[in-house]
């Protein structure tokens, strides 16, 4: 069948003006999308630099959780930016953002534990129990802090060993902060003949306590009797003390008031000999 070649040219032209339709509407297309994609960068790093901004002014608002929300709104901005370039060339979005969600939840399940060590490093560090530099105890972790992460917290322990605890961890128990007050009581106690004069040791160890610089002046040093024994009786001295000097006020008292006792004649009793055993008993 011979070819016509007025209808062949009219093919072509007619291929030539949808080609070019379809070059002239992905041209826009394209070049909308580079708008909307350079806009929604500058976006994103408006609104991540006004969030970072904006949640400094909040009083005690931590340094990382101010990092982690300007990120999630950056982030957010560019997906939703994404989205939108790819509806400029006719993609169905419904489905993305489906398959999105399927993706979020499928990454949540797997990393579940991961995901509850997040959100207990936000609540630590938005209720802040425990900062750097505090000495805290939580079950059996105990030790200073040296970094609070999303996902863990670590600290030194006071021989020195390096723990890393996971969050949730630190969030599902009680926390005993012993620097958080400022200062912290000391019990001393000490025990001596019960033939020795009780009034005289006790106003020794306040003597003791009225010398000491480290020891606050309120609330006052006490010095008691705790408890009583066939030959001995415990006197307790009772003061407080900054968090800081806690242990070195304790080991140093502790110290005077053995030394303090010995020059004033003030006896600590021996304790009794043991039983020889039975085959000594017998010669």
């Amino acid at each position: 069948m011979p070819i016509d070649p007025q209808n062949t040219l009219l093919t072509v032209q007619a291929g030539l003006a949808q080609l070019s339709t379809l070059i002239v509407s992905y041209s826009f297309s394209a070049i909308g999308a580079i708008i909307l994609l350079v806009v929604g960068y500058i976006v994103a790093g408006l609104a991540e630099r006004s969030i970072f901004a904006g949640l400094g002014h909040i009083h005690g608002f931590d340094q990382t959780l101010r990092h982690f929300f300007s990120k999630i709104v950056r982030y957010a901005i560019l997906i939703l930016v994404v989205i939108m370039v790819l509806g400029q060339f006719g993609v169905q979005t419904a489905s993305i953002i489906a398959a999105i969600g399927a993706i979020g939840l499928a990454i949540g399940l797997a990393l579940q534990g991961t995901l509850q060590n997040i959100a207990a490093g936000i609540m630590l560090l938005a209720l802040r129990p425990f900062r750097i530099g505090e000495s805290v105890e939580v079950g059996s972790i105990a030790g200073s802090i040296e970094e609070i992460g999303l996902f863990a917290t670590k600290l030194r322990t006071a021989d020195g060993v390096y723990i890393l605890a996971p969050n949730s961890t630190l969030w599902n128990q009680p926390v005993r902060n012993f620097s958080r007050n400022g200062v912290r009581r000391t019990d001393i106690t000490l025990s001596i003949g019960s033939w020795n004069d009780i009034d005289g040791a006790q106003k020794t160890l306040l003597a003791i306590a009225g010398a000491e610089k480290r020891i606050r002046r309120e609330p006052a040093p006490i010095a008691f009797l705790a408890s009583l024994g066939d030959t001995t009786v415990s006197l307790t001295l009772r003061y407080w003390t900054s968090a800081a000097d806690y242990f070195s006020t304790n080991i140093d008292m502790t110290k005077r008031a053995k030394q303090t006792f010995d020059s004033q004649g003030i006896s600590i009793p021996l304790p009794p000999p043991e039983a020889p055993p039975p085959e000594v008993r017998k010669q």
